[in-house]
């Protein structure tokens, strides 16, 4: 059956590519990428390169079937399957992945796939190339029945471009890897969106983010030809465009088993290598921030989740502090927030314990206060229970205002609100702040990822108790919610103070 977007093909339940042999001639340099049919040689995939790791090239990283770290071609598959349904007949769905960026001439900086794009293709893509879209990945679904197609455009095969930049993975890789029904060179897409364009019911995008006129592709066909880009924003005008975020949201709000086992193995390692910082005395913020950057990495992540926060004594205060520069004082606490990635999924904690290795009362008691706090509110973070984020962000208010007023804190006016100033939570994922505008006003429901961190930072003002001014102490876990209970993600790093206490002891 053909309709609009080319032929409509039944989802396939595995990649084209077999697990030890690939379609060779199409992927050598000197291929003609114009041509449709394709001779297979018998190869081992071993001998080519990618513009990313797979089993056959990277054994040690994935396992067969395996698309990245953790989940398969059938997963990425299924996800676009899902992303389908949810489109009206004849609808089309556009997505962009994220360009490189450039700190100086041409220095970059480090490559990270935009996450609803990474979500529904499992290209990494991680190419190094000019201040435009990578990749664009187009989803359209049927006039009937649920069959979708999908076009992936890429850059082409360039072995001089691959001897500077690494090796790339090509159009034909777009279909022999990822699974593509359709394939181009992104150089030349704007002739296929305006095809696809124009078949279209309705538009799914968040390439628009101010309206029609900044499609984000525009530089893209403007610095070639712009009377093509003139002819793309006027075909824009008469078709209905629609965002894609509450869409991607939904599919990517519950995670799959796989994405779990992948946050777990990121909260496993990161929590191990917080414990193995806490065994040790430490006299800058950044040595510790070293540490635990390297030690992510040993123990199994990619690398860091996001910039850490290793503030010591009073910048503790400062919620987002990454300067990581400053002494650390024997008296004082540190506080350390960070976290490692695996497969893209990542893992987010915070920790505070006593630079000297043992915690002063004042200390302990307010410790304490939070601790008693973060137990609580993770107990709370099952689907049984029937809370939301916001309403476990109420009992964790409620909590600590009763622990600061036992230990001498005038709670009245705006107190609470000075001495924990953020949400208890947020939920995670692929992004530290996950499916970006979802409601914490919902109950959570099983396989949603959260995170759990009260924290409290005292002013070093005569208003409050003397003994914990200049204080700033947040325990933080990463928690996916199940039915009955909550599974801690990052159990291994250690909170309760006996413990800390006694890893120096």
């Amino acid at each position: 059956m053909r309709n609009g977007f080319g032929v409509v093909r039944q989802l396939k339940p595995a990649p084209r590519i077999s697990v030890s042999l690939l379609p060779i001639y199409s992927l050598l340099p000197w291929k003609n990428e114009a041509l449709q049919s394709r001779p297979y040689a018998s190869v081992s995939a071993a001998e080519l390169q990618f513009g990313q790791p797979l089993h056959e090239t990277h054994p040690h990283l994935l396992r067969p079937g395996e698309l990245t770290p953790g989940i398969t071609s059938l997963e990425y598959a299924q996800r676009r399957s899902r992303l389908a349904s949810k489109l009206p007949k004849n609808g089309v769905a556009i997505l962009a992945g994220s360009e490189l960026k450039y700190r100086s001439g041409p220095v970059f900086y480090e490559f990270h796939q935009d996450p609803d794009f990474f979500y529904l293709t499992g290209a990494w893509l991680k190419e190094l190339g000019f201040n435009e879209p990578e990749a664009v990945a187009v989803i359209g679904k049927a006039a009937a029945g649920d069959d979708h197609v999908f076009h992936l455009f890429v850059r082409p095969k360039d072995p001089k471009a691959e001897q500077w930049e690494g090796s790339r993975s090509g159009t034909e890789a777009a279909i022999d890897v990822f699974n593509a029904d359709e394939s181009g060179d992104i150089n030349k897409v704007e002739s296929s969106l305006s095809r696809i364009i124009g078949d279209a019911s309705e538009i799914y995008t968040d390439a628009w983010p101010s309206g029609k006129s900044t499609f984000a592709f525009t530089r893209l066909f403007s610095s070639r030809s712009p009377s093509r880009a003139d002819g793309l924003s006027k075909l824009l005008d008469q078709v209905t465009l629609k965002p894609l975020r509450s869409i991607l949201n939904e599919l990517r709000n519950i995670k799959s088993e796989s994405e779990i086992a992948n946050m777990r193995k990121a909260g496993k390692a990161s929590g191990r290598a917080f414990t193995q910082a806490m065994r040790q005395a430490w006299t800058t913020e950044r040595d510790l921030n070293s540490f635990l950057e390297y030690t992510f990495k040993r123990n199994g992540c990619d690398t860091s989740a996001y910039v850490p926060v290793i503030a010591g004594g009073k910048n503790a205060s400062q919620i987002h502090y990454v300067r990581n520069d400053d002494v650390l004082l024997d008296n004082d606490l540190v506080l350390a927030d960070a976290g490692g990635e695996y497969g893209n999924y990542v893992t987010d904690i915070t920790r505070t314990w006593p630079i000297s290795g043992t915690f002063n009362p004042s200390q302990k008691d307010l410790y304490n206060a939070i601790l008693t706090t973060q137990r609580t509110c993770t107990s709370l973070c099952r689907a049984n229970a029937s809370n939301s984020l916001d309403k476990i962000h109420q009992i964790a208010e409620a909590t600590l205002k009763d622990s600061l007023s036992q230990l001498g804190f005038d709670m009245s006016g705006n107190a609470l609100e000075t001495l924990f100033p953020h949400h208890l939570g947020h939920y995670i994922g692929l992004d530290i702040h996950d499916t970006p505008g979802q409601s914490r006003k919902a109950p959570l429901q099983v396989g949603q990822c959260v995170t759990v961190e009260p924290g409290l930072y005292i002013p070093d003002t005569d208003r409050w108790p003397a003994a914990f001014r200049g204080m700033g102490i947040r325990i933080e876990d990463s928690i996916c919610v199940q039915d009955e209970h909550p599974l801690v993600l990052t159990t291994e790093a250690v909170k309760e103070v006996d413990d800390i206490e006694a890893l120096r002891a």
